[in-house]
């Protein structure tokens, strides 16, 4: 069993129609949230059980659960190839596509954010690594504020693969790393993937040769890099910015 942690996390889990097998919840009838989420379940007949607060801290496991877990199945990945398909279907219907690739995000909280952000900004969806990388845990969970009941996550054997097949598909590749281009100079109106590197190395170098490419961000302080989150989210409604302008 999966969990899911915190109010707005939970939510999220319901609204979407995420599969729940148990709601772990203290009585807290004065919160509004709390309310709704017993509210719900009861309507799914979705099985709630009172605990208090110190089986709720054993199940979190230092995360803060504001008084709300949820047991869920396990979380599912989308497969690739119906992701190929979408993409041929946005492409029928004069939809632009958004991916984000990620080479070997480890960290869960960087996992959550960029999820998260993603969501807000309408990717469609968002590949990770199966080795070597942060999956979808009840930490990206809580992190992404839900956004991973709604975003279709991918999990691929080797990025550079994938990048090769998405190309093949008429997805332009751009690499996040330094370059000549700053990312405003880029045209970013057509069907595009974002690739965010690992944090402190970057994009590997296989990966960023095979990019068609590579995009940066104007650092004018003493430090030379942003966390992985935060890069991610500036192209990304950037990608939004152009192509609001250029109504497309």
């Amino acid at each position: 069993m999966n969990l899911i942690i915190g109010k707005n996390p939970s939510i999220e889990a319901i609204k979407s129609g995420r599969k729940i097998e148990t709601v772990y919840v203290t009585q807290n009838e004065n919160d509004e949230k709390i309310k709704y989420i017993v509210s719900s379940a009861k309507d799914k007949n979705i099985t709630i059980k009172n605990v208090d607060k110190k089986k709720l801290d054993t199940l979190a496991k230092g995360e803060n659960h504001q008084g709300v877990i949820l047991g869920v199945a396990e979380y599912e990945y989308y497969d690739f190839e119906k992701l190929l398909k979408d993409l041929e279907t946005n492409k029928q219907n004069q939809k632009r596509t958004t991916m984000v690739i990620l080479d070997k995000i480890e960290d869960v909280h960087n996992l959550g954010s960029i999820v998260r952000s993603s969501e807000g900004a309408g990717v469609d969806a968002v590949i990770i690594q199966k080795t070597n990388a942060a999956g979808v845990t009840p930490v990206v969970e809580k992190a992404s504020s839900g956004a991973t009941s709604f975003m279709k996550i991918v999990r691929v054997t080797n990025i550079t693969t994938t990048i090769k097949k998405l190309q093949d598909a008429g997805m332009w590749i751009y690499a996040l790393d330094m370059g000549d281009k700053m990312y405003y100079e880029q045209d970013l109106t057509g069907d595009v993937a974002i690739v965010v590197g690992s944090e402190g190395k970057g994009v590997s170098r296989l990966v960023k040769e095979n990019c068609d490419f590579i995009i940066s961000i104007p650092m004018n302080g003493q430090i030379n890099s942003l966390n992985a989150g935060v890069a991610a989210s500036i192209v990304l409604y950037d990608v939004v910015r152009q192509r609001t302008l250029k109504n497309v």
